[in-house]
């Protein structure tokens, strides 16, 4: 096990990695910018070190201050987190060639499944289903419009080097494309500072299902079942749960295990997430593989008792996944998560500001896992999310139930925030019978203005 480990990231993230830490014996460093400075869980930590000023270019994707801050902690491990660089190959390497372990997948798998058309080659490769599309597009009109009519309309533009949601433009008819493909094209260089786009067959009211995996550094991979992550807004997700509603066992235990068998056959050699759209139909289709801890974990850690940032970081530790995982792991009641933001609850847009009333439910029920405490500001340079809210019970009704009083009972001032737009999906027909779909809180919400 590890000596050292330095926490890279900030917020509910950096909390739930320092906590990990903490219960392994292993000693933490936590890095903090300006804004974050009187951030709670920086209590948690053994040591921590000021890297920047707030905005995120001059402290947590700061390369060097991090790498500095290795170094000088003489830690000999360093864990991401989600965002920022979980998911830069480059640093990972960086962070090797200095001396110490990246907490993931070697940085190879890392670079191969950030490009999401390379990422779609090699599940196709390796006999995963994925659905109609292309390669990186040549910026050339006609075989653009070609591309387009072979895959079928509507098709979807996308970034081949990015994620959650940038950049992602619906097109439904020929005279769209070209303009999308610009604009998505521009927003992808702003966003990844790599502007090459494809395009995938847009599925109507999909369900977003994803395969949460593990691997150790022999390369055995096992799953831990599935989550559903379909209730997004603008293509961020903000209610997750597992296991998926309505989902046959017979169906999607062996889609699972055949995720966990090919990453297998790959040598796979940490935790990952293999996402996946789901059609009206019930076909499944290949995504995209996120080579990180994900937000929605916790749901899991609930439904299977598997500490999965403890596992994580024992693989990366060089710890045989038969020593880490229990021999049988079966999803116990059900668990939903609510992500909580510091945003417009109509518009959806940022709300930063000072934190005059912070007050969780205090529900023993409940599982918060948050950055925040009353006092603090809300600051524009990150992702404006407050809390993560899990409700785990017997049976969905009764997560669903308490998962709803918990929000109902969160005091929060100063900023405006989600919480009634969580709460009216939870509460709506179509959520409680569990005919989740990505389009679901839009259809809800627009009812509610």
């Amino acid at each position: 096990m590890f000596h050292k480990v330095v926490v890279a990231n900030r917020g509910a993230v950096a909390a739930r990695v320092l906590r990990a830490l903490d219960g392994l014996g292993v000693r933490s460093v936590a890095v903090y910018s300006d804004a974050d400075a009187d951030a709670p869980y920086l209590e948690l930590a053994s040591e921590t070190y000021h890297i920047g000023a707030a905005p995120a270019r001059e402290s947590y994707l700061n390369e060097d201050a991090i790498l500095e801050v290795l170094r000088v902690s003489h830690a000999d491990g360093l864990h991401p987190g989600y965002g920022f660089l979980s998911e830069n190959h480059r640093f990972a390497e960086r962070v090797q060639a200095a001396g110490a372990c990246f907490v993931g997948p070697s940085p190879r798998w890392i670079e191969a499944m950030g490009h999401k058309t390379r990422a779609r080659d090699l599940a196709a490769q390796y006999g995963l289903p994925v659905g109609r599309g292309t390669g990186v597009l040549l910026k050339d009109a006609p075989a653009m419009l070609r591309a387009a009519d072979e895959i079928g309309y509507p098709v979807l533009v996308k970034p081949a080097a990015g994620g959650g949601g940038i950049g992602m433009i619906a097109v439904h008819k020929p005279e769209e494309l070209a303009p999308a493909v610009e604009r998505a094209a521009s927003m992808a260089e702003r966003g990844f500072a790599n502007g090459e786009v494809y395009l995938e067959r847009l599925v109507e009211r999909p369900r977003h299902v994803e395969i949460q995996v593990l691997g150790d550094r022999a390369g055995a991979v096992r799953h831990l079942f599935e989550r559903d992550c379909s209730v997004q807004r603008r293509h961020q997700k903000i209610i997750e749960e597992a296991p998926g509603p309505g989902l046959a066992r017979a169906v999607v235990g062996p889609l699972a295990a055949d995720v966990a068998r090919v990453l297998g056959a790959m040598g796979y050699d940490n935790i990952g997430t293999i996402e996946m759209l789901m059609g009206a139909d019930g076909e499944f289709s290949f995504l995209e593989m996120n080579t990180r801890l994900q937000v929605e974990h916790g749901v899991t850690e609930e439904v299977t008792g598997v500490d999965l940032v403890a596992a994580q970081l024992r693989s990366a530790a060089g710890e045989p996944l038969a020593e880490i995982l229990p021999e049988r792991i079966a999803p116990e009641g059900h668990a939903i998560q609510a992500r909580v933001y510091a945003e417009d609850p109509k518009r959806f847009f940022p709300s930063p500001g000072p934190l005059h009333v912070f007050r969780p439910p205090q529900d023993d029920g409940i599982r918060l896992e948050t950055g925040y405490r009353e006092g603090q500001q809300v600051t524009p340079h990150y992702d404006p999310l407050l809390a993560k809210v899990i409700a785990h019970a017997p049976t969905r009704e009764a997560a669903i139930a308490r998962l709803t009083g918990a929000l109902r009972g969160f005091d929060i001032q100063g900023v405006k925030h989600n919480v009634p737009a969580l709460v009216r999906i939870l509460q709506s027909a179509e959520f409680q019978d569990g005919g989740v779909h990505t389009g679901l809180a839009s259809e809800v919400l627009a009812r509610a203005q």
